[in-house]
C-alpha cells in the first residue's frame, strides 16, 4: 500500500545531501536537516495516525512524515544467523535459541521487547572458534557485495546523503556473550575476546575495500551500545588497548576516500569514551542521551567543531507538553544555528509521549528550524 505523507517536505533550497554535508561540516545551510529516530513498537499500536494510516514500521514513518532521506550501505556480519527455535515454554514465557545463538526467555504477550538472557552459545576460546569458523568466514560468498546494484541505489549525483557501514568493535561481541558473559570472559579469556573484536573489524574492512572505491559517500556509521546510564560497560583499559586500534585502522581507510563524518550509535553516559572516540575518528554521537549526557549543549561548547551531535532532544521533555517541548527546543536553537548539530529525540519516541505533544514537537522543530 502506499503511504501518502502526513505533511509537506520542509521546504528549501539546498538538496538533502547538501544540506547534510553543510550542517555536519559547520558550513551556511538553509534549514536543519529534518529527521527523527524512530518509534517504540507500542507508539504504532497506539498512535491513531499510526494505526488509520496503517503505519507499522520506523521506515514508514519516515514517510510518512516526509523527512529528508537518510540512507546507509550495510555491511554483513553473523552469517549464517543461528535457527531461531522455541527450546521449551510455561504457561507465560518461551525460552528461545535467537539468531545470535543466545538462550533467552521472552514473554508470552510480548509486553516486554528486551528479552532475559540467559546463555551464550559462546563461553570459551573452543566455543568461539567453531562459532568463527562456521559463521564469520571472510570468504563467504555472501560477504561478496554486488557492485553493480550498490551504484544503482547510490549513484554518486544522488540528492541524498548515504553512510557505509563501519560496524561494531564491541557491542556486538557483547551481544554474542551477554553483558554478563562479556564481564567475565575479558578477564577469563582476553585473548578470545580481543580475537572476536579483530574479527568484527576485518570483516568490515573488508567490506570496506569493497565498497569505498565504487561509491563516494557522505559519512560513515556505527553501533556499540556499550555504555549505560551510569558510564560505559567495559574498562576503558580495554577499550584503549583493544577498541580503539581497529577504529584507527578503519578510519585510516575511510580518511583516504574522503569521509571525514563518523557517528556511532551508543547509548548511555559515553562521556568517558568520547576523548577515545575522538582519538580514533569517530566524530559524531548518536542519539545522544540527555538524562545520561546531559544536555548536549556541555559537550559541543567543550569540544567545540571537533565534535557533533545527531540527537538530543529530551524525549522526557517531550512527554510533558507544549511548554517543555517550546522550552528544550528553545535550549538548542543556538545549536542547530551553529552547525555541527541535528535535533531529534534522543533516542526512539516512547509511548508515553501523546500523539498530539509529538506533532506539536513537529511542528514547532519546522518553525523553529525549517526556514530562515
Amino acid at each position: 500500500m502506499e503511504i501518502k505523507p502526513i505533511r509537506p517536505k520542509w521546504r528549501g533550497t539546498m538538496t538533502d545531501r547538501e544540506r547534510f554535508n553543510n550542517q555536519m561540516h559547520y558550513k551556511p545551510i538553509d534549514r536543519s536537516f529534518n529527521m527523527e529516530f524512530g518509534y517504540w513498537d507500542e507508539n504504532f499500536k497506539t498512535w491513531p495516525m499510526f494505526i488509520e494510516n496503517h503505519i507499522t514500521k520506523n521506515g514508514e514513518a519516515d514517510v510518512f512524515f516526509n523527512f529528508d532521506i537518510i540512507r546507509h550501505a550495510n555491511a554483513r556480519w553473523i552469517n549464517p544467523a543461528f535457527e531461531y527455535k522455541v527450546v521449551s515454554e510455561t504457561e507465560n514465557t518461551r525460552i528461545v535459541m535467537n539468531g545470535l545463538g543466545l538462550l533467552a526467555e521472552v514473554p508470552k504477550d510480548g509486553h516486554d521487547t528486551i528479552p532475559h538472557f540467559i546463555k551464550s552459545s559462546i563461553t570459551t576460546p573452543e566455543d568461539w572458534k567453531k562459532v568463527k569458523d562456521e559463521r564469520f568466514d571472510r570468504n563467504d560468498p555472501k560477504r561478496k557485495v554486488d557492485l553493480v546494484k550498490l551504484k544503482e541505489q547510490f549513484p554518486n549525483d544522488r540528492d541524498f546523503p548515504v553512510g557505509v557501514d563501519c560496524g561494531s568493535m564491541i557491542g556486538k561481541v557483547r551481544d554474542l556473550l551477554t553483558l554478563e558473559g562479556l564481564a567475565y570472559a575479558t578477564y577469563d579469556y582476553p585473548r578470545m575476546v580481543e580475537d572476536m573484536v579483530e574479527t568484527c573489524c576485518v570483516l568490515i574492512e573488508d567490506f570496506l575495500d569493497q565498497v569505498l572505491p565504487v561509491v563516494k559517500f557522505d559519512f560513515a556509521h556505527g553501533w556499540e551500545d556499550i555504555a549505560a546510564k551510569n558510564g560505559p560497560l567495559v574498562s576503558m583499559d580495554f577499550f584503549r588497548n583493544v577498541v580503539v586500534p581497529r577504529y584507527k585502522r578503519i578510519n585510516k581507510k575511510l580518511k583516504a576516500h574522503g569521509i571525514d563524518i563518523w557517528y556511532t550509535d551508543c547509548d548511555g553516559d559515553v562521556r568517558p569514551l568520547l576523548p577515545y572516540f575522538l582519538e580514533s575518528g569517530i566524530n559524531c554521537l548518536f542519539p545522544f542521551e540527555v538524562n545520561c549526557g546531559g544536555h548536549p549543549a556541555k559537550l559541543l561548547d567543550e569540544y567545540r567543531k571537533d565534535l557533533r551531535i545527531m540527537g538530543g532532544i529530551d524525549k522526557m521533555e517531550l512527554a510533558k507538553g507544549p511548554e517543555a517541548i517550546k522550552a528544550y527546543l528553545k535550549s538548542v536553537e543556538r545549536l542547530v544555528e551553529r552547525g555541527g548539530y541535528i535535533p531529534f529525540c534522543d533516542h526512539r519516541c516512547p509511548p508515553d509521549v501523546k500523539q498530539e505533544y509529538y506533532l506539536y514537537y513537529l511542528d514547532l522543530k519546522e518553525q523553529m528550524f525549517g526556514m530562515k
